[in-house]
């Protein structure tokens, strides 16, 4: 009765009660029985060293491979997990390599005056130097300088120009490209001008880039070596100008060489060429490859709404424009997107607040995996050696003084050549790899078990079995025998009766 009663107690605790119940209805394998499967195990198992142990009779031999086995069975723990915990620092190696082609890409270049404003246009209208270096603060976050006079007249500026808008100025009047400022234009052989440049706004005010990604040219590859773009300016002193307080002091073009599908970033990557100056330019192609988070900081599934490629300089204008967007209901001009264009009010109001507290807070980072905007995971660079020399020679002076005809102090003060060319046609590529992959640390610790024990995956299957097996029969035991001992422990005078009625039997 005892054992029917047992079974439905069990059947009352859902699964666990299941578990049990069928369990207490196998029967434990006797001692003998236990020391056979553990005999048969310790003979037949793919395990090296363990039958050795059991099979010598002579006992110094035996506790010799029990020594053998228990070392051999340390190291391989302790080579595995010296393998594991490498593994799990995710280590990386970089290859640099060199690939040498007959056609390769030409980049983009973007230019743009040093002198950013029209001297007649800012006659009128001083405090645009000021204007301009808030809007053009959404594009590289550096503060303005306290200039208490500059904000009282923008404050009345603002007030008194309600519907001004500042873009349409700048493109009016700031530094543009015909064929009175863009004097040859040279591209492998081939005649370009102003038609081949496209229009853009930085913090230079108006520039100008040409081989663009939207252009025929980014479609095609060059095929020489030492030759690329020639162009010669004339950047018209006169008729340019800007504000020497802001820290701008020079005169010249200043340019950029980026990829065709990025946005060109001058901060820190801008090179100049000064007036009278002809500077020549030798450019590299280079990749870099960057492994995904954790083995390296990139997301590779992160795309840019307003951009075709992702780049951090892309990925941390859209961070702006949306931070803006969201606490001042409007967008800059200068940062992509399709919201309200901010105007000068809302610049001046909201703009420039926000954006110093997203650079104080940190809202907008860039670099490793868990900030705003991670490095990508391909990009291409033009890294550049530029030399200058004099430009023009006593002779070419002569020449371009002639055919301008304007002065020879004139040429000196106004031009300036550039000249832009691959050194090699070759690129490198350089590429983060994972120094340990899924597959060779299988083999690796695969290699251990089978140097130190002689063990392959069919030897884990049946330790694991082995194991199991000894964990089922200890969890009967545990349900069936240690219950009934403490039943029995219990009750004295229920086992003697017990016994007495096994005698009258």
């Amino acid at each position: 009765m005892d054992r029917i009663e047992k079974p439905k107690a069990y059947s009352q605790k859902g699964l666990l009660g299941k578990i049990k119940l069928y369990l207490s209805e196998k029967s434990l394998p006797s001692p003998t029985d236990r020391r056979k499967f553990d005999h048969d195990f310790a003979i037949s198992t793919s395990f090296h060293g363990v039958h050795n142990i059991l099979r010598n009779r002579s006992r110094t031999r035996k506790v010799f491979w029990l020594l053998v086995v228990l070392g051999s069975v340390a190291l391989v723990v302790w080579q595995i997990y010296s393998r594991l915990v490498n593994y799990f620092t995710w280590p990386t190696t970089t290859s640099v390599e060199v690939q040498y082609v007959e056609k390769i890409e030409f980049p983009a270049v973007t230019f743009c005056n040093l002198n950013r404003f029209q001297t007649e246009a800012v006659a009128k209208f001083g405090i645009i130097f000021f204007l301009w270096n808030i809007v053009s603060k959404v594009l590289h976050l550096q503060g303005i300088r306290n200039n208490s006079t500059g904000s009282k007249e923008a404050i009345d500026f603002l007030a008194s120009h309600q519907n001004f808008s500042i873009a349409e100025f700048v493109k009016k009047n700031g530094f543009y490209l015909n064929s009175s400022t863009l004097l040859e234009c040279d591209f492998f052989g081939k005649p370009c001008g102003p038609k081949d440049f496209a229009h853009i706004f930085t913090e230079y005010g108006n520039c100008f880039t040409f081989n663009h990604g939207e252009n025929i040219q980014a479609k095609e590859k060059v095929s020489v070596s030492g030759r690329g773009l020639s162009l010669l300016f004339n950047v018209h002193q006169a008729a340019f100008t800007d504000d020497p307080t802001l820290g701008f002091v020079d005169s010249g073009i200043i340019f950029v060489i980026h990829s065709p599908m990025k946005v060109p970033q001058f901060d820190g990557l801008g090179l100049s060429s000064p007036v009278g100056t002809h500077a020549r330019v030798t450019i590299r192609q280079v990749k870099t490859v960057h492994q995904e988070y954790p083995w390296g900081e990139c997301n590779p599934h992160l795309e840019l709404q307003n951009f075709r490629t992702y780049s951090t300089s892309g990925c941390l204008k859209e961070c702006r424009a949306w931070h803006i967007e969201k606490q001042c209901g409007c967008l800059p001009f200068l940062l992509p997107g399709n919201g309200v264009e901010c105007d000068l009010q809302k610049f001046y109001n909201c703009v420039s607040p926000i954006l110093d507290h997203i650079e104080v807070n940190g809202l907008c980072t860039m670099g490793t995996h868990n900030s705003s905007c991670p490095v990508s995971c391909e990009e291409t660079d033009y890294p550049a050696t530029i030399s200058y020399s004099t430009f023009p020679s006593q002779k070419a002076l002569k020449h371009l003084s002639k055919k301008l005809n304007q002065s020879q102090e004139y040429v000196r003060e106004n031009l300036v050549n550039i000249e832009i060319n691959y050194s090699d046609l070759n690129y490198k590529i350089t590429q983060q790899q994972k120094a340990v992959s899924v597959s060779e640390l299988l083999a690796d610790v695969g290699g251990q078990l089978g140097l130190f024990c002689g063990a392959s995956v069919i030897t884990i299957i049946e330790i694991i079995e082995y194991i199991f097996t000894n964990f089922y029969w200890i969890c009967i035991l545990f349900l069936l025998k240690i219950p009934e001992m403490t039943q029995g422990g219990s009750s004295p005078q229920k086992h003697l009766e017990n016994k007495n009625g096994i005698e009258e039997c």
